[in-house]
């Protein structure tokens, strides 16, 4: 029976190409991912900068705002 011909070895090919296979098929979604997450950093970034200077009052209007009696009485004592 242990007769060396007819002792078949093992395909180590076989074992090893299913990993490789779901390998492959991992990395697109893994790089897309890293491209969807560098894309979504940048937009947030460029979003920021662009609330920063509205609220640094550029693009503001000045308002004409009305005085009141108590700020006319404060300013006169």
């Amino acid at each position: 029976m242990d007769n060396p011909q007819l002792v078949k070895p093992l395909n180590k090919d076989r074992a090893i190409a299913p990993s490789e296979i779901l390998l492959s098929l991992a990395t697109p979604p893994v790089l897309f991912g890293m491209v969807a997450v560098q894309s979504l950093a940048q937009g947030l970034q460029n979003i920021g900068q662009v609330s920063e200077e509205v609220f640094r009052g550029h693009r503001l209007p000045i308002l004409n705002l009305p005085v009141t009696e108590k700020e006319e009485e404060s300013e006169s004592h």
